[in-house]
């Protein structure tokens, strides 16, 4: 590569300056494929911009990957979308838009365990982050303990303002684990909180049904339920355990071998 001219030393210390950090690490290699492939002046410019814009977009995307917490493998490639119930993967081919994060939906994923409630809304989730939505995921267990903490500190209001800050809260396990009704009552109060304002996005074993064992009390039950189902996306994965699926795969590859090892013993 060609050394700048001396009066590009300037222009260097004014993209510094101005932090246009790809720009001034790129200019002078734009400038000579511009001379190559008889560029203009706004092609140029152009052509520095948008360099500067995908590098500052791809670190801005992961930094909020870093900071939803996400599990980076649980992706829409390694979901077998072809499970799905045809009502189920037309909601999520919507939801990858995320116009249920612009209209502060919820979103809630039922079924048994192993069925990809998970990985499925982690999936969705981190689609939306790569394009550069703001989102946070946590076990229901993890969220309640944050939310006693920032109580007994009297801080719950500015940790809900700061949770605020999130489109979407991912909320896994509600249910799974029991919690006394201190803890339930704070969680309570963050879905009442985000209620018609931001959504959250929530996986469960247990029907509504039976959500009064998570609440403790009927009247409570009743009014989580109505927070979040209204304005709410529902997906009911009624689905065989994907984990019983693999597993009985696995079992089925090892048998021939093990009946093939055997058949060798026999005859030797």
């Amino acid at each position: 590569m060609m050394s700048p001219p001396s009066g590009h030393q300037q222009l260097i210390e004014y993209l510094k300056a101005l932090r246009l950090t790809s720009m001034r690490e790129s200019f002078m290699e734009v400038a000579e494929r511009a001379a190559q492939e008889s560029m203009g002046y706004d092609q140029y410019l152009f052509e520095l911009v948008r360099h500067e814009w995908e590098t500052r977009q791809n670190r801005r995307i992961a930094r909020l990957l870093r900071e939803s917490g996400l599990p980076y493998e649980k992706t829409l490639d390694t979901f077998d979308l072809s499970r799905l119930p045809a009502s189920v993967l037309q909601a999520v081919t919507l939801m990858k838009q995320g116009f249920f994060l612009e209209k502060a939906e919820n979103v809630l994923a039922f079924g048994n365990p192993g069925t990809g409630k998970t990985h499925l809304l982690c999936a969705v989730a981190q689609h939306l982050v790569r394009q550069g939505h703001r989102l946070w995921f946590t076990t229901c267990s993890l969220l309640v303990q944050h939310l006693l903490r920032a109580k007994r500190d009297l801080a719950l209001g500015a940790y809900l303002k700061k949770l605020h800050t999130f489109e979407a809260i991912v909320i896994d396990d509600i249910g799974y684990v029991q919690h006394n009704r201190e803890e339930m009552e704070v969680l309570f109060t963050l879905l009442a909180d985000r209620y018609e304002r931001r959504s959250v996005m929530i996986t469960s074993n247990l029907p509504f049904s039976k959500w009064e064992t998570i609440f403790k009390d009927p009247m409570t039950t009743a009014a989580a339920i109505d927070r979040v189902v209204h304005h709410s996306v529902i997906l009911e994965l009624n689905l065989p355990s994907y984990r019983m699926e693999e597993a009985h795969k696995e079992k089925q590859t090892e048998q021939p071998q093990e009946e093939k090892s055997t058949s060798q013993k026999g005859n030797d």
